[in-house]
């Protein structure tokens, strides 16, 4: 075990141990190692510290030689959320399209074999998986990041990613507890509140959480949410009642509780952050993540130093911040011995189980009237694909590819493509607009219209009106969550944007059977 610097008293080494933060750069900066040598035990990567697996392995040894026990965190879910791949996009589909199979085996499977790669690249916690109960189709957040809006459904595919993730030797961070699903706020911006009652809560909301408990979870994070029934006053992750009474008391749980970030602005708008922090801790919580948008040593120094100085005045007990960060070492010894579980070469196992999980997610359907899908004529020629693209939500950031573009340049040469944002508003007058700026540029090209949540954006459904009423024979795939109704000469929903859902699709429209 690294000696800490024999200069840093307990306190101030307990209140570093808590800090998960973030850093800028593919190296790690100088004030890390620094920190990590007075008693900082975790980091968070993100998709900027990332530039390929042998840099990302040679960033995580560099973090180990200063402290071998670190706890390296990602935020890598697969799917739309992914940071191994931020340029390219994932090898793995998300939860929803595991969901859409709902084979609990396939899930372990893909779970596992992230993990293995995150393993390979000596990160040891994953933020992940969403538990999340999709009940709220609105949902700008969760999406296609969750299993579905079954709770059932939810609660099974928790536990076997758990399982999985976890047999690799990789701690699985389920969250976002008591639940994100039901809301149609993203907290990343504002405060969402959820008004249920706690009937309905324990009955929806908390059984994927009970289920990925029994699964072992090492690790917990809360959400930055408001639910009255549990708690009118303050949000989970600043909860008692939430994190102490209901987390560990009536679910048992003894685990780690981690906190969403703490610069987003449902907790950072309200309490700011070394505040918060520093209430995070008294309720019950024993990880600060911090450092999507704060990652420097100023807000690591102020977040120890609003610790220090909470235990000092009486308002944060010295024990809860001392359990608290016994919790963080009982993680990291936690993760220094597991061991990693054999290779999984049963079936479709391996790099390609990606892939193979996107092929087998795919509802494809034809327009009413068309007949069996089976009847669609493979692409011949290259089309001209018109990305309908929405914001991207914070989570899982505009930088990282999305659509069918890429992999049908790949299969059909000399496909041209397009990207149709909203333009001036959200409005049907918005999305006239581009589906006639779609259909201009397309020309006599087959159009191949992609969408993402046609059912949250009202300027979508209009632009696929324009396509549609000029050109019956557009070809629709829905990347998001398909609570619209299919429509299109053919209409692909993937169940996710993840670039192997895109070659998945891809390979239908271009006639190519997969193993």
């Amino acid at each position: 075990m690294t000696t800490l610097a024999s200069g840093t008293d307990t306190l101030t080494r307990d209140a570093l141990t808590v800090l998960q933060p973030g850093f800028t750069g593919t190296t790690a900066p100088d004030w890390l190692l620094r920190r990590l040598g007075e008693g900082l035990a975790s980091v968070g990567l993100f998709g900027r510290n990332i530039a390929s697996p042998g840099q990302l392995a040679a960033l995580t040894a560099q973090l180990r030689a200063e402290r071998d026990d670190v706890l390296v965190a990602i935020d890598e879910e697969g799917g739309d959320v992914t940071r191994l791949e931020v340029r390219s996009g994932s090898s793995f589909p998300g939860n929803h399209a595991l969901g859409a199979v709902d084979d609990v085996e396939l899930t372990r499977q893909v779970a596992h074999e992230l993990g293995r790669r995150l393993a390979a690249c000596g990160v040891n916690l994953n933020w992940a998986p969403s538990a999340d109960v999709n009940s709220d189709p609105r949902n700008p957040v969760i999406g296609v990041r969750s299993f579905g809006a079954d709770t059932e459904l939810a609660a099974r595919h928790t536990a076997a990613y758990v399982t999985g993730l976890q047999s690799a030797g990789v701690a699985a961070c389920t969250k976002h507890f008591p639940g994100h699903g039901d809301t149609a706020v993203d907290s990343h911006h504002a405060l969402p509140r959820i008004d249920v009652s706690a009937e309905i809560l324990a009955e929806r909301e908390l059984t994927p959480f009970r289920a990925a408990i029994a699964a072992g979870s090492r690790a917990v994070m809360s959400a930055h949410i408001l639910v009255p029934a549990l708690d009118p006053e303050h949000p989970a992750t600043l909860s008692r009642r939430i994190l102490t009474g209901l987390l560990r008391g009536e679910l048992g749980y003894d685990g780690l509780i981690v906190t969403d970030g703490m610069e987003m602005r449902a907790i950072a708008g309200t309490y700011g952050i070394e505040r918060g922090s520093v209430l995070a801790v008294a309720a019950g919580a024993d990880a600060i993540c911090v450092g999507g948008g704060l990652a420097d040593d100023a807000t690591v120094l102020r977040l120890r130093d609003a610790l220090v100085g909470a235990v000092r005045a009486g308002e944060l007990p010295e024990e809860r911040l001392a359990e608290a960060a016994d919790r963080v070492r009982a993680l990291a010894r936690w993760t220094g011995t597991a061991g990693r579980g054999p290779e999984d070469t049963r079936g479709s196992q391996g790099t390609e189980i990606g892939l193979h999980a996107a092929r087998r997610a795919l509802t494809v359907t034809a327009a009413p009237g068309l007949g069996s899908p089976d009847a669609f004529e493979p692409l011949t020629e290259p089309p001209y694909v018109a990305a309908l693209t929405p914001v991207a939500n914070i989570a899982v950031g505009d930088e990282t590819p999305w659509g069918v573009a890429a992999e049908l340049i790949h299969l059909l040469p000399g496909t041209v493509t397009g990207s149709f944002p909203a333009g001036d508003g959200p409005g049907h007058d918005a999305g006239r607009s581009a589906g006639r700026a779609a259909l201009q540029a397309a020309g006599p090209r087959r159009i191949v219209a992609v969408v993402r949540d046609e059912h949250r954006h009202p300027w979508m459904a209009s632009a696929l009106d324009v396509l549609l009423a000029a050109r019956p024979d557009t070809v629709v795939i829905e990347m998001g969550v398909p609570q619209a109704a299919p429509r299109g000469a053919l209409h692909i929903a993937t169940h996710g944007a993840a670039r192997v859902c895109g070659r998945a699709a891809a390979e239908v429209l271009a006639g190519i059977k997969g193993p």
